[in-house]
């Protein structure tokens, strides 16, 4: 029998993930393009394709920056392709013209639906805008990302506390639902809003070096080490109030080790050597709370609930996904091969459990039984091409660059 090392397995990796990031693209070209435009609501996880079903302008976003970062990173033309009918999309029908940001949902037809404003949405336009800029050599939307910026400067920006609201009516008067789904808490201020505006800003930096974005980014990292990273255990505080006050208890495995890479890449963008130490200790401490949360299959599990003392053994593809990125990146920051063995370890587990053999794509996830989640969704307002695309994109050009 074969023993692999440590660098036979590194070496596997990196074709892998390019193999399996053009097959996820190809999924979504050839089951969730819409002939009437943008793409389809809903594919079910039977692959039933649901023409007539909402849509989402997170799903939407994150469709255009797959195919975006896919054509920066692979030069194919049928990824600009599919880009330009998700940013088409986009201009079209999910940016509010009359009160800036952009609506939640559109019906079948591109018609405004849930027209709330939800600043963790407004984000991952802004986020996609900005790659798909880079892809289109595109001036508008870079205009596009800018004004969306502006919107949540002037009407989310909490100027007394710092931080941003989590949502708002139309007008961005106030409203009294800010959840951002219905297994959220209804609290003003969440992580993972905030995770995704340092991600959008992050982004939008790369292309718009402007000096108030830059304090933005930075109020945000700040942001992050005083009020979300718990300081004795380096989990992540998930709801709070107005104040910062803490509001839950939980713990999402899944979130921990996203933002340890996350907030890295920002540090990273702003080239801040003070800023870039700091937070490399913060990640590495960060990816090593999250091993807690590896089972002994090597994936990871979803949710630890303090107050009922439960773990949720759900194992979410998006989870896996960050996990294979966020330990690589602190193997890469520490070099202990801990975190390598981990990335390794999830990435297994998605070949022989995450990954659909017949259709392709990524299942929604394995429940606590170790069984399929048939009645979640392949594509829809939640399922997408970010996560796991994402993660094959982001370790090639790591590997890449260690082969190198």
């Amino acid at each position: 029998m074969e023993i692999l090392t440590l660098k036979d397995e590194l070496r596997a990796y990196l074709p892998e993930l390019e193999t399996e990031l053009h097959q996820i693209l190809s999924w979504w070209m050839n089951f969730a393009t819409d002939p009437n435009g943008g793409f389809i609501g809903r594919v079910d996880h039977d692959q039933n394709i649901y023409p007539e079903a909402v849509k989402g302008a997170v799903l939407h976003a994150r469709i255009l920056w797959s195919f975006s970062a896919g054509y920066n990173s692979f030069r194919n033309s049928e990824y600009l392709e599919h880009a330009h009918l998700a940013y088409n999309y986009i201009h079209d029908h999910f940016i509010d013209t009359d009160f800036g940001g952009v609506y939640w949902t559109v019906d079948a037809l591109g018609k405004p639906l849930s027209t709330r404003k939800q600043v963790y949405a407004i984000a991952f336009v802004i986020y996609a805008l900005a790659e798909y800029s880079r892809a289109a050599e595109s001036e508008e939307a870079v205009k596009l990302a800018i004004s969306l910026y502006g919107d949540l400067q002037e009407h989310s920006f909490d100027e007394q506390r710092t931080g941003y609201f989590e949502a708002f009516h139309r007008d961005w008067s106030e409203i009294a639902d800010q959840r951002l789904s219905d297994k959220d808490a209804n609290e003003k201020k969440t992580m993972n809003t905030h995770l995704h505006v340092l991600e959008a800003y992050t982004n939008l930096y790369r292309v718009w070096k402007d000096e108030g974005l830059k304090r933005q980014i930075l109020t945000l990292l700040n942001n992050f080490s005083q009020y979300i990273i718990k300081k004795d255990t380096f989990h992540l505080n998930l709801f709070m109030d107005e104040d910062w006050s803490v509001k839950s208890s939980a713990i999402s495995f899944g979130h921990d080790i996203e933002a340890s890479w996350l907030l890295l890449e920002a540090a990273e963008v702003l080239e801040d050597a003070h800023v870039i130490d700091k937070v490399k200790d913060l990640a590495v401490k960060m990816a090593g709370a999250s091993l807690e949360g590896l089972d002994i299959d090597g994936g990871m599990l979803y949710e630890l609930d303090l107050e009922e003392e439960h773990v949720v053994k759900e194992k979410h593809w998006w989870v896996q996904a960050e996990a294979m990125v966020g330990f690589f990146n602190a193997w890469q920051i520490s070099g202990d091969d801990r975190f390598m063995r981990a990335s390794l370890g999830v990435w297994d587990y998605v070949k022989g459990f995450i990954i659909d053999p017949v259709h392709g794509e990524w299942i929604w996830g394995r429940d606590e039984q170790g069984q399929v989640m048939k009645n979640e969704d392949k594509a829809g307002l939640w399922k997408c091409p970010y996560h796991n695309s994402r993660a094959c994109i982001e370790l090639v050009h790591r590997l890449q660059q260690l082969k190198a």
